[in-house]
């Protein structure tokens, strides 16, 4: 029943030693360190940190946002932290995921970043839509043309090799026979 503890700090320039502080005073036996920003995806010691961490261990952090700087992000930690049995602990917002109250608040922010998600999917799907209506084409750009395509298919009925179509149009084998094969 470890208490682990997580500080990060934005820049390289900032010091980590008020949270460090926290930490020890909770009595947190290890602490991991990051000096990057939150939005990186890549934080070594968050990583390690998850790692480390056993079933009846509590992850201790000082606030909210040194562990993750999403609300999607933060949900995933938790439930990875959940399925492993280890509790959360943020010290500044008295937020304590093995007490009734903490689970509590801390599943409301899970309820709330689930709902930002939702609703960010919806204005993505209208926003396709609307494009679509204007006309806007999703996916790659077609390499060859219509015409382009006729052609090909009737050099190749003119007995082309398969190769010079392939280095006539930059195109793989199996994209020339692909266009052969359209109706």
């Amino acid at each position: 029943m470890a208490k682990v503890g997580y500080a990060r700090v934005s820049t390289q320039g900032q010091s980590l030693d008020v949270q460090v502080s926290k930490l020890t005073e909770y009595g947190c036996n290890e602490i991991f360190k990051d000096k990057l920003s939150g939005t990186t995806a890549d934080r070594p010691s968050l990583k390690e940190c998850r790692t480390y961490v056993r079933r009846g261990d509590s992850l201790v952090i000082t606030k909210l946002d040194r562990l993750a700087r999403s609300t999607f992000h933060l949900t995933q930690i938790a439930e990875e932290l959940k399925q492993k049995g280890v509790d959360l602990v943020v010290l500044d917002q008295n937020i304590d995921t093995s007490t009734p109250t903490g689970k509590l608040l801390f599943n409301m922010l899970a309820s709330i970043a689930e709902f930002e998600t939702e609703i960010r999917k919806e204005r993505q799907m209208e926003g396709i839509t609307k494009a679509k209506e204007k006309g806007v084409q999703f996916g790659r750009k077609a390499k060859l043309t219509e015409e382009q395509v006729r052609t090909l298919k009737q050099e190749r009925e003119q007995g082309v090799k398969i190769s010079e179509l392939m280095a006539k149009y930059s195109l793989s084998k199996a994209s020339v026979y692909r266009l052969l094969a359209q109706p």
